[in-house]
């Protein structure tokens, strides 16, 4: 295997088939200790969170699988905190996707003078750039199409994709009596067809969940939740 990529919550190696191999590490954002799925900086390690995470990702994949919508998923082995992925062609430098149905962190810091923390958002849709010099800056439709990292009708299909898996986490949750405030996706573009898929990951350490109106840490979550 060649690695080819380190990130902050994983390593990617490419296999002799073409496939990639994610390795998921114990490492999650945050800031001075304090998780937070929307900081670019790894915050704080916790131990067997890459395997808490990869057993999360594996349920929605699969189920999302069932249901016909798109991903780079192929397999997992939880044991060995790995995930077997197609080659996927990310936007740009790479974007990051949120639907937000609570008013929370970087969406109640933006906009604190008109929003109420907690406050109810039907499944809002933000697409930052991936630049951690510059803070992972919003970027609206118009600029993606702009400056040639997704064009309007991409843009359309990112968006309905987004909302409907963030829809699928959200009702999974709900069934353990858990409310999704917000949650991040990535997405590529797949095949020579260059379908637009759900790439990385599905897990605790980037989304908000909360139970009884208090907040669920990611390893707890996988607890709580299989």
């Amino acid at each position: 295997m060649k690695l080819v990529y380190t990130g902050k919550t994983k390593n990617v190696y490419e296999l002799e088939d073409g496939n990639f191999l994610l390795q998921f590490k114990d490492d999650v954002t945050g800031v001075d200790g304090v998780f937070d799925p929307g900081a670019n900086t790894v915050g704080l390690t916790l131990e067997g969170a890459g395997r808490a995470g990869l057993r999360l990702t594996k349920h929605f994949f699969e189920i999302l699988k069932e249901k016909g919508i798109p991903t780079h998923y192929i397999d997992a082995d939880i044991e060995k905190a790995t995930m077997t992925v197609k080659p996927a062609e990310v936007f740009g430098k790479g974007l990051e996707v949120i639907c937000r149905f609570r008013a929370v962190g970087s969406f109640l810091r933006r906009y604190g003078l008109y929003a109420e923390e907690g406050q109810a958002l039907d499944a809002f849709v933000e697409v930052t750039l991936k630049d951690d010099d510059r803070e992972d800056p919003p970027i609206s439709e118009d600029a993606l199409d702009m400056l040639g990292i997704l064009s309007k009708d991409e843009y359309q299909v990112l968006k309905s994709l987004t909302q409907q898996i963030a829809h699928v986490v959200k009702d999974e949750l709900a069934k353990k009596d858990i409310e999704l405030y917000d949650i991040k996706f990535e997405f590529g573009r797949v095949g020579e067809n260059k379908e637009i898929v759900l790439i990385d990951e599905i897990s605790g350490g980037n989304m908000r969940a909360y139970k009884n109106g208090e907040y669920i840490e990611p390893l707890e979550l996988e607890k709580l939740f299989l």
